[in-house]
């Protein structure tokens, strides 16, 4: 399915935290967008790979993404081998996104620089005619790069190359954060109350969550945004296109 952009995270709930705000923008100025993540999270301290995965397609459903899909490779050992790189191009090449939207280029989680210098890698690979790939129907595919690959900005604070404002959509972006109940809820009441506790599973991190938006709207003039870096830097047009 073509959508204009493809949101890609190494760990389910990666794109919600990090990117949600801005997919809901552009979905609202008549853009698609779909998400793509390449593990189960599967070394994650909290809940099941089976948990994360329902709390992925409720939290797909809530954003109203064109479709979710996860290539189902090793958490924690991501790696840029052949076979890899190919499992990405294929679903580049499948939606044929204009805009990819990877993790960071580094952070706290090791996997997520890793795997945005990975996916940035493959969107180049993905316009190479000499590689070839098939759909999931066993169909060849056409060679297919993106116009633009952004890396949001995840738990580290890095200074962004530009931000979205995100204001009007920030509330459901949270919900969707919220449907990952396992990974982001530890309160009493909570089935998940007598899981390890992590950095990320109490009501700070929700706190953490709103700090870093009005963070990085300020400078902007927003009240809350999210923030990207880009590897090469985007022209404008119109200097008047510029908040």
């Amino acid at each position: 399915m073509k959508v204009n952009i493809l949101a890609v995270g190494v760990h389910p709930d990666d794109i919600e935290l990090s990117c949600a705000g801005t997919l809901l923008r552009h979905a609202e100025l008549g853009y698609t967008f779909g998400l793509l993540d390449l593990t189960r999270g599967e070394l994650g301290t909290r809940g099941t790979p089976e948990i994360r995965s329902r709390e992925a397609f409720a939290a797909a459903e809530k954003l109203g993404a064109k479709f979710r899909e996860n290539l189902d490779l090793p958490d924690g050992f991501v790696t840029a081998d052949e076979a890899t790189v190919r499992k990405i191009i294929t679903a580049i090449r499948d939606c044929q996104p204009d805009i990819v939207l990877a993790n960071a280029l580094s952070d706290r989680h090791p996997d997520h620089g890793r795997s945005g210098r990975l996916v940035a890698d493959a969107c180049y690979y993905s316009g190479l005619l000499k590689i070839e790939t098939k759909d999931y129907s066993g169909v060849m595919q056409e060679p297919w790069r993106p116009e633009a690959v952004y890396h949001y900005i995840q738990d580290r604070n890095r200074a962004p190359d530009f931000v979205v404002d995100i204001t009007k959509h920030f509330s459901r972006k949270m919900e969707a954060v919220a449907c990952f109940a396992s990974q982001f809820n530890d309160d009493v009441a909570s089935v998940y109350s007598k899981e390890p506790t992590t950095p990320i599973s109490g009501r700070d991190f929700m706190e953490f969550l709103h700090a870093k938006a009005r963070s990085l709207g300020r400078e902007a003039g927003y009240d809350l945004a999210e923030g990207f870096n880009a590897v090469r830097y985007p022209g404008v047009g119109n200097l008047f296109d510029l908040d």
